[in-house]
């Protein structure tokens, strides 16, 4: 046994909780929902990306069912060996239908849908151009390609075009452009439609990570470039079922048939993991049908009212937001310890919040982000302000 190695992810453990990092896990008693119960406690929820509320729903719940009764409890086999089922074809032209694209592929996770797209596509001749801000997976799938890489500033449109000046001055044959649509830990929406003309400008591609705005925001719930009416512009966009669409877990690509066809042949998290398994595809068919309709449209007008409420309160009891009109709802704490300390009192005041901090965010911007849901209640949002308010004032937070 290497006795130094474990002496030293002992003192790594440790570091981190001196330093206020560690990050509990808090375990539910309950299903996902706007309540869940935690240790014997019924605690309003405002830390899932459960926007929706279909996390528990029973049509959500008896798609997973029924899909298990007909096809079982997993395909044991990767896609293209003979784990493809005819309800995993549904479930890509449902996604690629509802998003406005030729076709889709699904991967076990949205991290292996980033982590496997760039790769299959893009060379060393080719030039990928990344917004600073961008998810983790995004980052580690770009690190996987052999493409030249760059980095603007987050949602800065110059530096944008100053970095796609220089990668076709350093001779790049393709430009793929990849921002998230939503940035997850700040709410901030990217600017598609200054990015799809810089785009036409220099001939390049684009991507969007949209996990955190398919079935949010936008016509039907179709994402950032629904809402900045930047449809049939976009040329790749990556999304998930594990937030809005039913809360499960898998990740999705929809582009172009070429794309999807290459990347079905070349994509190694595709290639080397289990196909999702049938329950997951019934209960994600479920929530798109949910998501794309007039109940749909119900639920995400019920989470901008909670949002624009909940900034409203905090706003005026002296809290530093991050300002946006996402559900993704920042309160800046900037102190690690801090903001674990905040989220351990508003838990134990009856609230789950997560606080953010180090290497999730960057160092001294810890804080915590709570997210609406249509699952909460006015009343629950008023609640969950008063409880926001003692604790701040309680931790001279505010």
């Amino acid at each position: 046994m290497d006795s130094q190695f474990y002496d030293r992810i002992a003192t790594a453990l440790r570091d981190l909780d001196n330093d206020g990092l560690l990050k509990p896990e808090r375990v539910l008693d309950s299903p996902q929902g706007g309540t869940v119960e935690i240790g014997g406690r019924t605690i309003l929820n405002l830390c899932a990306n459960n926007y929706l509320g279909l996390a528990n729903d029973e049509r959500v719940i008896e798609g997973a069912i029924a899909a298990t009764r007909s096809w079982g409890a997993g395909p044991a086999s990767v896609r293209f060996i003979c784990g493809t089922m005819a309800i995993h074809k549904e479930l890509e032209r449902a996604i690629a239908d509802y998003l406005g694209f030729d076709d889709a592929i699904l991967f076990a996770a949205a991290f292996d849908a980033n982590g496997g797209v760039f790769e299959p596509l893009l060379g060393e001749q080719d030039a990928i151009v990344s917004d600073a801000l961008n998810h983790a997976s995004i980052i580690d799938g770009v690190r996987l390609s052999k493409a030249k890489r760059y980095r603007y500033g987050t949602n800065d449109m110059d530096d944008l075009e100053r970095t796609l000046k220089q990668a076709r001055a350093d001779g790049a044959r393709s430009i793929l452009i990849v921002t998230d649509g939503i940035f997850s830990m700040d709410g901030a929406i990217a600017q598609l439609g200054a990015i799809a003309d810089l785009a036409d400008r220099y001939e390049a591609l684009t991507m969007v990570d949209d996990c955190h705005a398919t079935g949010v925001i936008g016509d039907q719930g179709r994402g950032t470039s629904a809402l900045l009416g930047v449809e049939g512009r976009i040329d790749i966009i990556s999304g998930t079922f594990g937030k809005a669409l039913g809360g499960a877990m898998g990740g999705f690509i929809v582009a172009r048939q070429a794309i999807v066809d290459l990347l079905r042949q070349r994509a190694r998290p595709y290639l080397f993991s289990n196909a999702l398994s049938p329950a997951i595809s019934g209960a994600s068919l479920a929530a798109i049908d949910i998501a794309k309709s007039a109940e749909g449209d119900e639920r995400r007008g019920r989470i901008e009212s909670n949002a624009c409420l909940f900034r409203a309160r905090m706003s005026t009891a002296g809290f530093d937001l991050i300002p946006g009109e996402h559900p993704i709802i920042p309160l800046m704490i900037h102190d690690a310890a801090l903001a674990q300390q905040t989220s351990a009192e508003l838990l134990q005041a009856g609230v789950l919040a997560t606080g953010f901090s180090f290497p999730v965010v960057p160092p001294g911007k810890a804080r915590i982000r709570a997210q609406m849901s249509a699952a909460l209640s006015t009343e629950n949002i008023e609640t969950i302000a008063a409880i926001f308010i003692d604790v701040g004032r309680k931790l001279r937070i505010i």
